[in-house]
């Protein structure tokens, strides 16, 4: 299969698009699971969402 005289450079950009697309998925994975994290350590020291009250506390 000939790609033509411009299939390196298709080529590097598809390589290109997938890594960046690899590592914005990886670092939201991580950043998920330090903000999860975060998260639990609040909620253990006393710290508690607004969301997380009753809906007839003030």
């Amino acid at each position: 299969m000939s790609l033509g005289p411009y299939a390196s450079f298709v080529v590097t950009s598809y390589v290109l698009a997938t890594a960046v697309v690899l590592i914005l998925i990886v670092w939201i994975a991580i950043d998920y699971r330090r903000q999860k994290a975060r998260l639990r350590e609040l909620e253990a020291s006393g710290v508690t969402r607004r969301s997380g009250r009753g809906a007839t506390e003030i």
